[in-house]
């Protein structure tokens, strides 16, 4: 994999979108910013050192044309194209198309990809590779799901097992409210993701909710960058994040920083990506922890790290 690039390709907006030109300009390497027709005077089209606009008003005729994007990625000569956070960042068929198009795209692969967009899927990686998640079951219909409710005990944590953004989680702590939960979840789920498959885990009352940052190439190598506490959050959403945690001492950053670079390596990571975790209260003099998901690529807070 070539590491510098003539013209890479922005295939985003606003704040994320002048962070990677601003990257991109530092390294020598030509910014082509891809642009909306109400974005063509935004401060990364200014900062960009070309733009070429996809003809079009809302983000599903632009932004998320996979076809529109590798045309413009295609017609000014880019060689690679970033997807910065959102948008078309985590979906398989675009990094797929990239290659196609013999464009790199920068991030995962889309294997991987497919492998942590599944959050079930990513949990039995974890299980695989000796990272500690919380007790946990699926089902495919509501029968099952109370079923796997009951197995797993309440409280416990609805949540879907595609998409993000804490869409489609909830928590629930009686039996009797976890059938309108499994309906609100999957009508929210199916309108935002078009899935509305569901699982279930342990709530994990009082917990940190703390990320690893890591890096990783192409040739198996994968280092961390810390971990930052993201625990002050509303409906989910998280709010502020500070590094380092203050409820993470030297052991075990040591343990979840180690997990996060298994799991990563396991799944044959390239790029930046956060692996989330839930860290619990003490328990016989240690915190106990538990992986959440993966985020396969760039993300707001980055920089505080």
């Amino acid at each position: 994999m070539r590491l510098v690039f003539d013209a890479v390709l922005v295939a985003n907006r606003g704040e994320i979108a002048v962070r990677i030109i601003r990257t991109l300009r530092t390294l020598g390497m030509r910014a082509v910013l891809a642009a909306s027709v109400p974005d063509r005077h935004s401060l990364a089209a200014r900062l960009a050192d070309e733009v070429v606009l996809l003809e079009g008003h809302t983000a599903a005729d632009t932004y998320l044309d996979v076809d529109a994007v590798i045309a413009a990625a295609k017609a000014t000569g880019c060689e690679a194209v970033h997807p910065g956070y959102g948008l078309l960042s985590e979906r398989p068929d675009f990094a797929r198309a990239c290659a196609d198009a013999g464009l790199v795209f920068v991030g995962p692969t889309p294997e991987t990809l497919t492998l942590l967009g599944d959050k079930v899927a990513a949990r039995d990686l974890a299980v695989a590779n000796n990272v500690p998640v919380a007790p946990g079951a699926e089902g495919a219909t509501d029968a099952e799901l109370a079923a796997a409710a009951r197995e797993v005990g309440f409280p416990l944590m609805l949540k879907a097992r595609g998409g993000g953004g804490g869409l489609g989680m909830r928590v629930v702590s009686d039996p009797d409210d976890l059938a309108p939960a499994i309906e609100a979840a999957r009508r929210q789920t199916s309108a935002a993701f078009g899935d509305d498959r569901l699982f279930v885990e342990r709530y994990v009352e009082n917990a940190h909710h703390v990320e690893v940052q890591v890096l990783a190439d192409a040739h198996g190598n994968g280092l961390h960058l810390g971990e930052r506490d993201c625990s002050v959050q509303r409906r989910h959403q998280k709010l502020v994040e500070e590094t380092p945690s203050p409820v993470v001492d030297t052991t075990l950053r040591t343990e979840l920083t180690g997990a996060a670079l298994r799991l990563m390596q396991a799944a044959g990571y390239v790029n930046a990506g956060t692996v989330e975790f839930l860290v619990g209260e003490p328990e016989a003099g240690r915190r106990p922890f538990y992986f959440l998901e993966v985020n396969p690529r760039l993300q707001v807070e980055h920089p505080v790290t």
